[in-house]
């Protein structure tokens, strides 16, 4: 059987000012690498979703990460992140900061989450994946269910740099 072609990671973060980013960053390093680029901070205005957990002034990034990876590590990968995720509470048990991981390939970006829904598949141990984005006439496009903050031109801009990272990666491995 043919192995599926390496991916990137990466990871969208919506976070409170002051939170422990770095501290994410390295634990995910052990996986995924070093941060290979990484997106302005931008204001986190799309939905209230977070808002009644975390505040208001909520802030997104993007990380993109340099070790190319088999996708079987989504499963793992979204278990860290949850992990992650519970170690970085506020004095009233909410989070400082919500991580999502994705896997970055020439194709398309997939998120890992949780919570089951109509165009998620089952993975495993609990986590589904979903293609968020596809590429397609030279860049991302969203899809029906995309988020609203994953289908601004910002993030297309960042998964298009980021998707030129992997290119390099994978030739230089003789995949491309």
């Amino acid at each position: 059987m043919k192995q599926p072609q390496k991916v990137l990671v990466f990871t969208g973060l919506v976070y409170v000012p002051g939170a422990e980013v770095d501290v994410v960053l390295e634990k995910l390093s052990s996986v995924a690498g070093s941060v290979a680029l990484q997106s302005n901070t931008l204001q986190f205005s799309h939905t209230a979703y977070y808002s009644r957990e975390m505040g208001h002034a909520l802030v997104r990034q993007w990380y993109a990460f340099d070790k190319l990876v088999n996708p079987g590590v989504l499963i793992d990968l979204k278990h860290l992140t949850n992990q992650l995720e519970r170690m970085s509470l506020n004095e009233h048990g909410g989070r400082t900061i919500n991580i999502d991981p994705g896997l970055l390939s020439m194709s398309n970006i997939v998120l890992a989450s949780t919570k089951n829904y109509a165009h998620r598949i089952y993975c495993g141990k609990g986590i589904y994946a979903e293609v968020t984005l596809i590429y397609q006439e030279k860049t991302f496009k969203p899809l029906a269910w995309t988020y609203p903050d994953y289908r601004e031109q910002s993030a297309h801009d960042f998964f298009c740099s980021a998707r030129e990272i992997l290119k390099e990666k994978l030739r230089g491995e003789n995949n491309v």
